[in-house]
């Protein structure tokens, strides 16, 4: 609980912390990178590039403020926290790096405003990042003991045992763990640290969804990133398109991530765009094994069948359901036999067989998550009901 002096400040201040929050957020990054060159490897460069982090971390602290000034707006917050706590979670974050960025996000907040930064703004506002802080230290500690994992070292030795195309620049990976330990246990929608070295020498990670797990393998699934407008491609899916082969080792972290079904009997409605189709995938795997009664409507768009990943595992693992329907969409369709099924354009949420009491899981672009999470509701779906996965930064919140 915020100070009841303090709450009245950053009440105050709040707008003007909001409207130069990417500025706050890109002048911290560079200060704290410069003073601690380490965070380099923790950090995704890729993120930091195009701005996205900066993004994310100014959304979620004004959240997080505003949460504290008007506690009504308690149920995005905590969604949030969990979000960004599994994040976190899976880079070994530790509690004493809160220390040396809560001391450059605050250098930034009075680099930025200037005079407007009294010291008892500086006070007020340094009470709202410690009590965010603490909270995701908890939760982040929670997330370590039940994993049994020592934050100092999240990473294992995994072996890659196979490599498989799955679709235009989209491939799978099946890894073993090369300790001779098992496969720790986890929930079909969580994702894994993937980290590399880069041939610069910058050792960057990335999380890509389990989207299949059978015996002591489990299996990623990743599209290689292409530059467009000018941005770079994506430096690690080069990598590990270009670099790795069956045989090669690669450091992975524990199994995290809170966008996982429940053990229930409600109807599942999947829907994915390009490569947000893993945890769809991951989720049909896995009810077809423990499951293959509950009913699932899996939705999904892409550019043309040739991008589309993971179509024959879904395919194969919807055979194994009793009651399971799969739409598409394709922007150009090629070839593809056009039908009741599978369709040109966009997702007609207008047009799905919405069942009764659905639950709904998404993972795709966020402008396109926005778009089928308002024809949802519009169709009568409670938002409680509608899930969602967010790869990289998440800026569902701005």
């Amino acid at each position: 609980m915020l100070s009841s002096d303090h709450a009245d400040i950053v009440r105050a201040t709040l707008p003007a912390v909001m409207d130069h929050g990417t500025e706050i957020t890109g002048r911290f990054y560079s200060a704290m990178f410069a003073a601690h060159p380490e965070l380099r490897h923790v950090f995704n460069q890729g993120n930091q590039a195009n701005g996205e982090q900066r993004r994310a971390l100014a959304g979620s602290v004004a959240a997080f403020a505003g949460h504290l000034v008007a506690p009504d707006s308690d149920a995005p917050f905590q969604q949030m926290l969990s979000r960004i706590a599994h994040k976190h979670a899976s880079l070994g974050i530790r509690p004493e790096q809160y220390t040396v960025v809560g001391r450059h996000l605050m250098d930034a907040v009075g680099s930025v405003l200037g005079d407007a930064v009294t010291p008892e703004v500086h006070a007020a506002w340094s009470e709202v990042y410690w009590l965010f802080a603490t909270l995701l230290i908890a939760e982040e500690a929670r997330l370590y003991r039940d994993a049994a994992l020592d934050p100092a070292a999240p990473f294992r030795p995994w072996e890659v045992v196979e490599r498989r195309t799955e679709a235009a620049d989209a491939f799978s990976l099946v890894l073993k763990p090369a300790d001779g330990g098992e496969v720790p246990a986890h929930r079909p929608g969580q994702y894994v640290t993937v980290a590399v070295t880069l041939p610069d020498g910058l050792r960057q990670p990335r999380q890509y969804t389990l989207s299949r797990t059978a015996g002591d393998t489990v299996q990623i699934t990743l599209r290689r990133v292409r530059g467009e407008g000018g941005a770079p491609d994506g430096a690690v899916s080069g990598f590990l398109s270009d670099q790795v082969s069956p045989g090669d080792r690669l450091e992975v972290s524990a199994p995290f991530g809170d966008v996982v079904i429940d053990d229930d009997e409600d109807p599942l409605v999947l829907i994915s765009a390009g490569i947000g189709i893993t945890p769809a995938a991951a989720m049909i795997d896995h009810l077809a094994v423990v499951r293959p009664d509950r009913p699932v409507l899996a939705v999904h768009a892409d550019r043309s069948p040739d991008t589309h990943a993971l179509r024959r595992q879904i395919a194969g693992s919807g055979r194994r359901l009793t009651d399971f329907r799969q739409l598409t969409w394709y922007e150009e369709p090629g070839d593809e036999v056009l039908g009741d099924d599978v369709r040109q354009g966009w997702i007609d949420v207008a047009a799905l067989p919405l069942p009764a009491k659905a639950r709904v899981f998404m993972c795709g672009p966020i402008p396109f998550m926005r778009e089928i999470r308002r024809g949802l509701l519009d169709a009568g779906l409670s938002d409680e009901r509608i899930h969602y996965e967010v790869f990289g930064p998440d800026l569902w919140i701005r």
